[in-house]
């Protein structure tokens, strides 16, 4: 999948700022249907890269948060 590799490639603030500019684009108007639709499938594409990044983000976050609890109780004991 296209996606994934790109998720790779791109930063959480590389597809962060180049939603933003999509955005921008779509709210601006003045593209034609065929422009629009791509740039819209380009957003989605973009918000599911951001989305994985910030699922990570979570993840490893309640990772270090578990272990970090895991290891107070074990200096209680």
């Amino acid at each position: 999948m296209a996606g994934t590799d790109e998720a790779t490639v791109l930063g959480y603030e590389q597809a962060r700022d180049e939603l933003i500019e999509v955005v921008r684009k779509l709210e601006a108007g003045g593209t034609s249907l065929e422009d629009s639709l791509a740039l819209w499938e380009r957003g989605e594409e973009l918000a599911k890269i951001c989305r994985r990044w910030l699922e990570g983000a979570r993840a490893r976050l309640d990772a270090s948060l578990a272990e970090e609890k895991g290891e107070g109780d074990r200096e209680e004991a």
